[in-house]
């Protein structure tokens, strides 16, 4: 069928269209004649309407899943990231886990399962492993992190807190980073914490490392747009949520459901957010904790 006058609106519920754009060698939904492409409007409206409509096609009915597309989740083995993975499932994702606990992984129906440490320097070869395994990757989602209360600053709470979030960050957002610039395209979403807003003093190490995170993510954006690569982020930035990593005596505020926030974040994924904040509250908390001044800072007690 080919995109006449009439046509310029198109039943959704009965077809759709799909018009060839040359500049970006894709398919793109609707009749021609509505868009506003200023390098093509005269090709466009020209009178010779031979040339696009062999290019406007009869579709399908348009189906909003993900089915064609891959997605790799680090840290898959409990909490936010164990929710994610599977609604990403039921929206229809190919979905590859990982984790320190494979038992757990494999629980998930997952169409990959591969154990990775990110502390250990051969973690981004199991993720090439699994990358492969899935038959490629769009996106990369990270949700593996450690953190602990240290008012006291023991010495081995502080290096392993670094170990994982700093060095175990850098090298698994990394080897993402890498493969989606050789591919050309992809998207990385990655859990930090609205801890990074500013230091706290419960919390040294965490607080540290999760403020390099969301400078870390920036920075590769801006790097990124500058070397032409269509390479997404979503930098996550959750309040506290009820998950293993907040287990013990100490009772947080505001607690969140992993469940709740996973939604959450899927929608943040798939509206291409570059930050977010959950939830409500919590976007609130960090807007008034970014406009407190560091001479009163230093006297809040936490």
């Amino acid at each position: 069928m080919l995109c006449k006058d009439k046509d310029i609106i198109p039943n959704k519920k009965i077809l759709s269209y799909f018009f060839y754009h040359p500049a970006t060698n894709k398919y793109k939904e609707g009749c021609p004649k509505i868009w506003n492409f200023q390098k093509f409007s005269l090709h466009l409206h020209s009178k010779n309407s031979k040339r696009y409509k062999n290019n406007c096609i009869k579709s399908t009915p348009v189906n909003y899943n993900h089915s064609s597309r891959r997605a790799i989740v680090i840290g898959a083995s409990s909490g936010i990231g164990r929710e994610v993975a599977r609604l990403l499932m039921t929206e229809g994702w190919t979905v590859g886990v990982a984790a320190r606990r494979t038992e757990l992984l494999s629980q998930l129906g997952a169409a990959a399962v591969e154990p990775i440490d990110v502390t250990k320097e051969e973690a981004t070869e199991h993720l090439q492993a699994l990358i492969q395994r899935l038959g490629g990757m769009d996106l990369f989602f990270y949700a593996s992190g450690i953190g602990k209360q240290n008012r006291e600053l023991k010495e081995d709470i502080e290096l392993a807190t670094l170990q994982t979030n700093g060095v175990g960050f850098t090298r698994m957002i990394g080897e993402a980073y890498r493969y989606f610039a050789a591919q050309g395209s992809g998207h990385i979403a990655a859990i930090t914490s609205i801890a990074g807003t500013k230091g706290l003093g419960p919390a040294p190490s965490y607080s540290a490392t999760k403020a390099m995170q969301n400078v870390y993510l920036q920075a590769l954006e801006q790097q990124a747009n500058a070397r032409g690569l269509r390479i997404h982020f979503t930098d996550i930035r959750p309040g506290f949520v009820d998950t293993a990593l907040l287990d013990g005596d100490y009772r947080y505020p505001m607690m969140l459901k992993p469940d709740q926030v996973a939604k959450q974040i899927v929608k943040a994924i798939n509206h291409h957010r570059h930050i977010q904040v959950i939830d409500w509250k919590y976007r609130i908390l960090t807007a008034l904790w970014r406009r407190i001044p560091r001479c009163l800072w230093r006297r809040i007690r936490i």
